[in-house]
């Protein structure tokens, strides 16, 4: 199920969706995921889409926007919201220090001689 969820981040991902790829009611999915992964299915989902939008996030290649529509959220404000909540930032402030960490003279590997 969690390589389901991975590969399918940019769609829709409700818990009847997910219990009937394994042909389960959505109650009894929901019980037995949380106690085999710890966390309900629905927590589950959003912090693989925000671990996937981190490793976005650390390149300039695609806008805010894009990412937070590559990893299934609808709106850039729910992102945005979730991001924050996971996270403890927002994306853009996020990403403004996963990119001044990695210029040089910051003390990363590019720094080595």
């Amino acid at each position: 199920m969690t390589d389901y969820v991975q590969q399918n981040l940019d769609k829709a991902l409700t818990i009847s969706d997910l219990a009937a790829v394994v042909y389960m009611s959505p109650y009894h999915f929901a019980r037995l995921f949380k106690g085999s992964t710890g966390v309900p299915p629905h927590r589950f989902v959003a912090r693989q889409r925000i671990a996937s939008a981190v490793a976005l996030l650390g390149t300039q290649e695609h806008s805010i926007t894009e990412i937070s529509h590559r990893v299934g959220f609808r709106t850039v404000s729910h992102f945005t919201t979730v991001f924050r909540r996971v996270t403890g930032t927002t994306p853009g402030a996020f990403r403004a220090t996963a990119l001044q960490d990695k210029r040089p003279g910051r003390g990363g590997s590019d720094d080595l001689p």
